[in-house]
């Protein structure tokens, strides 16, 4: 097949003449830079064949009272089953000659094409047409010395001394206070409420041991503040307004009044800063061990941070200099996948009305986002095809290993399973989009900036 949006001898224009001798024919014409019509026909003998076959499976599977099995004559099929034939053999035509076409045309859809079709007639030829979208052509801008940024990068033992912190904090066994403390900031609370809107109890208004940590600023605003002062086994009424934005749709801007029964009030116990505490942290021998493990880890990310900024300004310097026409059926595709990708995350947190209600905001919000992201892929396709990039089977194998191994699973397993779902291709390109901007940083005008 030739490259999609190919204008070569052998793809028909809407002026040529049918360029095949078989029972399907095809006639293409230009209906905008990334559109393009097919005109198929299907030859009167093929049709005639496919009505014989339909006529005959529905004998032999037809059951019609007063007619033996396989005896039914066709003039009682046609009576009751006419119309139900006629798209069936609709659907198998179009199905087994869009292939065809396809082939004949050298295009390659990059979405499903549209059909516009009618009922097929026994023995006449059958014509349909097939609106299709294909990749666009792509003049490049030049690619040597695109700019970049690029943040510097390095780590400082101020830049450490955070990470030891949160660890401390996060590895600080609670210790209960003494009988007539007051709960203060910084306590951790153990409380039993049960809310009201309106007098009336409402979904996730309740809640038993849980625990409340003042200052953290979890809950909503005002419930932690109302705790402190409080002692072990006061009680208290404790009123809140949810914010305007809240995610919940329902509870967005309302009051709620909570009776809250206070339990234990806790401490956290900050463990010392010292070669124990690398031990109990993990596998460390000392806390130098740490600080370097530390060190190497901040390293890592932001190398991989530095990295992505490179790759995302050159992307948008790309995307600046070069001007093509999209299909509209890929940035929708790119859409779906990114609202798919936050239902699923958001589906077992959010009332399925607010959800429904936010996605729709967010289809309009991200189309712009899933339009920008099918720009960068063609572009990078565009660039691996001028800088000659290839991908071995070798490579692909050897990302599927590292991807089993940081998900824990079999390989072997995971191969198959990209096989059986046609995603090896996928992984394939993902490995060439590398390259190519592997390949326009090597040629980039790079810029040092402040990390955002």
């Amino acid at each position: 097949m030739s490259p999609a949006g190919d204008s070569s001898p052998h793809v028909h224009g809407p002026d040529c003449a049918h360029g095949h001798e078989g029972d399907v024919q095809v006639k293409v014409s230009e209906s905008g830079a990334v559109v393009r019509t097919l005109e198929v026909e299907v030859g009167a003998k093929r049709v005639a064949r496919a009505f014989e076959r339909a006529w005959t499976d529905l004998g032999r599977r037809a059951r019609v009272q007063g007619f033996r099995p396989g005896k039914v004559p066709r003039s009682v099929l046609q009576k009751m089953y006419g119309a139900a034939i006629l798209e069936e053999i609709e659907r198998q035509l179009v199905g087994e000659s869009l292939h065809e076409a396809l082939h004949q045309s050298g295009l390659e859809p990059v979405s499903e094409p549209a059909i516009e079709a009618g009922p097929p007639l026994d023995g006449a030829p059958y014509r349909y047409s097939a609106r299709i979208e294909i990749k666009p052509t792509i003049e490049l801008p030049t690619l040597e010395g695109l700019p970049g940024k690029r943040p510097p990068v390095s780590v400082t033992d101020v830049d450490v001394e955070p990470v030891l912190e949160s660890l401390r904090q996060r590895h600080a066994p609670l210790v209960e206070e003494p009988e007539d403390t007051r709960a203060a900031r910084g306590h951790v609370v153990t409380v039993d409420f049960s809310g009201r809107i309106d007098g009336v109890e409402f979904e996730g208004g309740s809640g038993k041991d849980v625990e409340v940590e003042i200052g953290s600023d979890r809950f909503i605003p005002g419930f932690e503040e109302q705790l402190v002062g409080a002692a072990a086994g006061e009680r208290r009424e404790v009123r809140c307004q949810f914010p305007e934005q809240y995610g919940r749709a329902e509870l967005a801007g309302k009051e709620a009044v909570f009776d809250v029964s206070i339990g234990a009030i806790r401490r956290r116990e900050i463990p010392a800063l010292d070669d124990e505490f690398a031990k109990d942290v993990g596998e460390f021998a000392s806390l130098a061990e740490l600080r370097e493990r530390i060190r190497n880890d901040l390293l890592a990310t932001r190398e991989r941070e530095a990295k992505q900024m490179l790759e995302r300004t050159l992307v948008d310097a790309l995307v600046e200099r070069t001007r093509f026409e999209v299909p509209p059926g890929l940035v929708e595709r790119r859409l779906e996948r990114r609202l798919a990708a936050a239902h699923r995350e958001l589906e077992h947190g959010v009332p399925a009305e607010a959800l429904h209600a936010q996605l729709e905001r967010w289809r309009e919000e991200w189309r712009g986002l899933a339009e920008r992201d099918v720009r960068a892929s063609l572009l990078l396709e565009a660039v691996g095809r001028v800088r000659g990039v290839t991908v071995g089977d070798d490579e692909v194998d050897a990302r599927i290993d590292r991807m089993a191994g940081e998900q824990g699973v079999d390989a072997k397993r995971l191969r198959q399973l990209y096989r059986e779902q046609n995603a090896l291709e996928a992984v394939r390109q993902q490995i060439a989009d590398e390259k190519a901007l592997e390949s326009l940083a090597r040629d980039a005008t790079i810029e040092e900036v402040a990390a955002s």
